[in-house]
């Protein structure tokens, strides 16, 4: 046991000091965040060339002047012009295409064209799409007559914000958010895919590298090979554990910070005390007793957010992250360092990789479709699968997951790494001090059954 223990600290200590991994555990979170919230902000910003469209009705005006210029397009109706006269020329004349649109469009959906030389984008389509359907609605509407029309189709536009409560057993209410459950799902996922590969991997590395080296046959002088791997194997984990350590701590600190700086009211009962009640009128007064409020509607909803975010199970995120890690890592850590041992460079490792890359690609896939549907079947069973668990459970617990599933997740994790554990030992036995035979997985069964 002793030697284990040293064999972990030269792991441990010889990762840890590297530049690669200060680097690393500092930018990750940071890296994560601009995952998330860059393609989001390029999205939202993004301005595509602009765009002029001529509009061309055959022989009608039921939608002249409906579809409104935007900030990338202009829409210009034409008169007196045919569309086959125009598809000759419209670039020149500088359009980017023609937008034609048939009388017959109230009654039938696709009798609208959209011509242009390049493929248009979902924006422009959508916002073409929606003034249509909504000039529609609205003639059909006339068509029965009815009084002040366009007065009663604005009173009685609305828009309703469901706001999402969980109860426990207790009867105890909190607030909840599902786009903070699904963006958590994504995060847990994504991060325990990273991890689980990106370790094993190193497992691997590190043993190829003493295998091509030469030095482990120094190093099992004098201790045993089963003793070598999971020194290398805990060495690695306990990095791994430390770095999320630290996010945890990084993490904390800026909530601090953003609580005591920008969110020195972080009740949102408080806040919204102090903002004037909507009434369902537009024109309607708000309440005298209403106090005009000197907090911004931006900053009201983050701080709602940031509640919603707080209120999540933290606790038990963790210590299932934890877990998680440290199994799901034993798991394919261990077969990753089977693999190392059997092969005598990294280019050898391809034909052993792709059976045991599958389910950690198919649990992610999986993780990204639970966010959508956390209760299916497929998300259900892969939770409790431990090739897929540690990757899935992580992506349905934000949503909240019955503690029996947990535990028997846990139990089918417990026991699955020690059988991997224990028949990787028996490979990376016999594996180590092969040289200059390609293995093969018929070579690989044989040394699983080597007595002793």
């Amino acid at each position: 046991m002793n030697k284990i223990s040293v064999i972990i600290k030269r792991e441990y200590i010889t990762r840890v000091r590297k530049k690669s991994f200060i680097i690393m555990t500092i930018l990750a979170p940071l890296l994560m965040a601009a995952i998330i919230i860059l393609p989001t902000a390029l999205m939202m910003n993004q301005k595509g060339d602009f765009k002029k469209i001529a509009v061309i009705e055959d022989n009608s005006d039921l939608f002249r002047g409906i579809i409104k210029n935007t900030k990338d397009a202009e829409f210009v109706y034409l008169e007196n012009t045919k569309v086959d006269d125009l598809k000759k020329t419209f670039e020149k004349a500088g359009y980017y295409g023609i937008l034609y649109i048939s009388p017959d469009l109230v009654n039938i959906p696709d009798a609208v064209q959209l011509i242009s030389k390049k493929q248009p984008p979902i924006g422009l389509l959508e916002h073409i799409e929606s003034s249509l359907e909504k000039e529609i609605e609205r003639q059909k509407l006339q068509a029965y007559n009815i009084q002040n029309l366009d007065e009663i189709m604005k009173n009685i536009n609305t828009n309703v914000n469901v706001q999402t409560k969980k109860i426990d057993e207790t009867g105890a209410v909190t607030g909840t958010s599902t786009g903070i459950a699904m963006a958590l799902a994504y995060i847990l996922g994504f991060l325990m895919y990273m991890l689980v590969f990106i370790f094993g991997s190193q497992v691997m590395r590190g043993v190829i590298e003493e295998k091509t080296s030469r030095v482990v046959e120094v190093i099992i002088s004098s201790v045993k090979p089963v003793q070598l791997m999971m020194g290398k194997i805990v060495g690695i984990a306990l990095v791994g554990l430390t770095q999320f350590l630290i996010w945890i701590i990084l993490t904390m600190g800026t909530v601090t910070v953003l609580k005591t700086t920008i969110l020195k009211k972080t009740d949102i009962t408080e806040i919204s005390q102090n903002m004037p009640q909507n009434l369902m009128s537009a024109g309607q007064q708000t309440s005298a007793t209403a106090q005009p409020s000197s907090i911004s509607p931006e900053l009201a909803e983050f701080s709602k957010m940031f509640d919603n975010a707080m209120s999540q199970p933290w606790g038990l995120i963790i210590i299932c992250f934890v877990f998680y890690f440290i199994t799901g890592y034993l798991l394919y850590a261990s077969v990753f360092a089977a693999i190392g041992s059997a092969v005598d460079n990294e280019t050898e490792t391809q034909q052993f990789m792709l059976p045991v890359t599958i389910p950690i690609i198919v649990a992610l896939m999986v993780a990204m479709g639970t966010m959508q549907n956390p209760e299916s079947s497929l998300s259900f069973w892969c939770s409790l699968i431990p090739l897929t668990s540690p990757i899935v459970m992580m992506a349905r617990i934000p949503f909240g997951v019955p503690y029996w599933q947990i535990a028997v997740s846990m139990i089918l994790m417990i026991v699955t790494f020690l059988v991997f554990v224990w028949g990787a030992a028996k490979v990376y036995r016999t594996g180590i001090l092969m040289y200059g035979k390609k293995s093969s997985w018929k070579e690989i069964w044989k040394w699983l059954r080597y007595a002793g």
